[in-house]
């Protein structure tokens, strides 16, 4: 008689411990509710903060390839080019690919054999092509605004007053636009990093809406 309500016991507490009570589900469903609404608005603003990180990491790369180019540029002996008034014509080769330099500051101008640039005589096709000559692994780049759905950077050359300058659009903040941004534009629009010839700097804008 003992043995068999000792059984019953067992079997009760077992029946006991089998699952979860509805209260304590709901308490669940409750944490987990809690734990979402707090959890998704850092999920749905992660993409923005992926582009403004995409963007500063490949500017911090042209800075280092730039700062190579110019390094190369010194260990060559400073060529000045053919034309030491401008500092045209000069050239480095890195990693087997020719880099138009400014002869008067070493800083590169262009990659793709433009002998008449310098840092007041460069196209958005020079930009374009001297980001992909001297950066490893270079996103995709195009200087032509039609093409931005297709690539990561939209390139343009301004003028800041004093000199040409490269500015590279991040593409997915400005392909909504009407026109193609341009002059200062920088400023204001998308997000973009300009680099500036004459003196080899690169500055990032954070500029998306």
């Amino acid at each position: 008689m003992a043995s068999e309500l000792e059984q019953q016991k067992q079997t009760s507490r077992a029946n006991k411990q089998a699952g979860f009570t509805l209260i304590e589900l709901i308490i669940v469903v409750v944490i987990l509710g809690l734990l979402a609404a707090s959890a998704l608005p850092r999920f749905i603003n992660i993409a923005p903060d992926a582009e403004d990180a995409s963007i500063e990491g490949v500017a911090g790369g042209l800075v280092s390839a730039v700062g190579i180019v110019r390094g190369q540029w010194e260990l060559d002996g400073r060529p000045s080019g053919t034309n030491a008034t401008t500092g045209a014509g000069a050239v480095v080769v890195m990693d087997l690919v020719e880099v138009n330099v400014d002869g008067n500051r070493g800083y590169p101008v262009s990659g793709n054999g433009n002998p008449a640039a310098h840092d007041e005589n460069m196209t958005a096709d020079d930009c374009r092509t001297l980001f992909g000559a001297i950066l490893q692994g270079a996103p995709t780049a195009a200087s032509d605004f039609s093409e931005v759905e297709r690539v990561r950077f939209y390139v343009t050359a301004e003028n800041n007053g004093t000199n040409d300058i490269c500015v590279y659009y991040q593409a997915s903040t400005v392909k909504g636009l009407t026109a193609a941004p341009s002059g200062d534009d920088y400023l204001t629009v998308g997000n973009n990093f300009v680099y500036n010839p004459r003196t080899g700097s690169v500055n990032v804008n954070l500029n998306r809406n």
